[in-house]
């Protein structure tokens, strides 16, 4: 994909660029920077601009790309004198009749360079796409260089706006989807590895449905994939349903479909929410097909739990298991059925826990800790029913000991849901779950 953007707008712009970013380089950089912010000419020549910094950025070694991003996160923020005229004139205005005009020419001072910028990549091919890959690079240098958090912070509210769910089209994934479709869903998914093409094509098997989320301006890059299981019962097991010897379902008996894996496959999107009802989406498709479907739920991993114990030993105690973090991730425990007897109630226990009341350390301290259940309480689920054992693959095991989470979607509840998660950041759960959460409150 590079490539042929690369090749594209050097047609546009007739010219390539060097690899590395050293004093002079830095002053072309930051002259052509300047050249885009301030937007001279008609809509040619900031197309023509913005394609010529677009090749330059691709055409440069990794070291460059973090100064060049230095340079628009540091010298083309708003500026603090214009801030400061607009906000006088604005206290000058209140209660007048400028005070409407003050306060649009107040928004507007806020209004950064940086912003012009990226704008302007929207009117090249594949503008969108290029922006996601550059702000996946922006990610990966901004953990040791918090002076690109105002890039980022900008970047991330744009592309929200540009990549909310009501933007986004849905599509069903078949075997018979193009090649270079499939072989992306391979190489993206991020749950569970496909291990076969045989495997890819028993996902997409009569029993089966796998739905992809594209925004109109990337339609060749799948954003989110979702593979579902019909089925009769509320699965408990990873290893059950992808085991391809299984017999067939017959999918018109189906009265339950199970969301398996749910992969994100940009890295630039990471923090941008899709928006709420993501799956009220799938449902709704999956529905017209399938009448009989009653009950729409996951079969999810706790990625964060194993590292949360870790942190917390404690816990471990608090509910009788004597097996340390680094025995329970190993699984040996698993194949003894008397200690798996003992030790999976706990850990159930436990998860309940983990899930209900860590929170994370962002924003206002009510948002759970674990990234899935935030994912699902967002889009409405509750949490349903929590599976020991559910993926005893070596990394089921080293990120959750094995356990895994069914969140239920009832679309009659989905709304409320939301709101309240939203509200209040309360999260739907069963009365099972809500009385493991209770049992054995470990000391904070």
């Amino acid at each position: 994909m590079v490539e042929g953007l690369v090749m594209r707008l050097r047609s546009m712009v007739g010219a390539g660029g060097a690899a590395g970013a050293g004093p002079k380089r830095l002053g072309d950089l930051r002259r052509q920077l300047t050249e885009c912010a301030e937007a001279r000419g008609g809509e040619v020549s900031a197309r023509t601009r913005a394609a010529a910094l677009a090749l330059t950025y691709l055409e440069l070694d990794d070291e460059a790309r973090h100064a060049f991003l230095r340079l628009i996160s540091l010298e083309f923020g708003p500026s603090p004198v214009r801030v400061a005229a607009a906000h006088e004139a604005y206290q000058q205005a209140v209660g007048t009749e400028r005070q409407w005009d003050a306060e649009a020419a107040l928004r507007d001072s806020f209004r950064s360079a940086r912003m012009r910028i990226l704008t302007q990549f929207n009117a090249i091919p594949q503008g969108v796409k290029f922006l996601v890959d550059l702000r996946a690079d922006l990610l990966r240098y901004l953990d040791e260089d918090p002076e690109l958090a105002p890039l980022d912070r900008e970047l991330e509210s744009r592309l929200a706006a540009w990549f909310d769910v009501g933007f986004l089209e849905l599509q069903r994934i078949t075997w018979n989807s193009p090649a270079m479709l499939l072989e992306k869903l391979i190489q993206y998914e991020a749950v569970h590895e496909i291990r076969s093409w045989s495997d890819l094509k028993d996902r997409l098997d009569s029993d089966r449905r796998l739905y992809a989320f594209f925004h109109p301006r990337m339609p060749m890059e799948p954003l989110i994939f979702v593979e579902v299981a019909l089925t009769d019962h509320l699965a408990d097991s990873i290893q059950a349903l992808l085991d391809e010897s299984a017999p067939v379902f017959d999918a018109r008996r189906a009265d339950t479909a199970i969301f398996y894996s749910i992969s994100n496959t940009q890295a630039g999107l990471r923090g941008v929410s899709f928006g709420n009802f993501l799956l009220k989406r799938v449902i709704d498709d999956l529905q017209r097909d399938f009448p009989k479907l009653r009950h729409f739920a996951t079969l999810s991993p706790l990625p964060g739990f194993a590292s949360w114990v870790a942190k917390n030993p404690r816990e471990l105690a608090a509910d009788g298991i004597e097996l340390d973090v680094a025995q329970l991730a190993a699984g040996d425990w698993a194949r003894d059925s008397a200690l798996a007897r003992k030790v999976n109630p706990a850990l159930a226990q436990l998860a309940a826990r983990y899930l209900t009341l860590a929170k994370s350390s962002r924003g206002d301290g009510r948002q759970p800790l674990d990234p899935v259940t935030r994912f699902h309480a967002g889009n409405g689920a509750r949490i349903e029913r929590i599976d020991p054992l559910g993926d005893a693959s070596p990394k089921g095991m080293k990120k959750s000991f094995g356990v895994m989470v069914n969140y239920l979607y009832d679309v009659d509840d989905l709304e409320h849901n939301v709101e309240t998660f939203a509200r209040e950041g309360t999260i739907a759960m069963s009365a099972a779950v809500r009385r493991l959460a209770r049992r054995n409150p470990a000391p904070s």
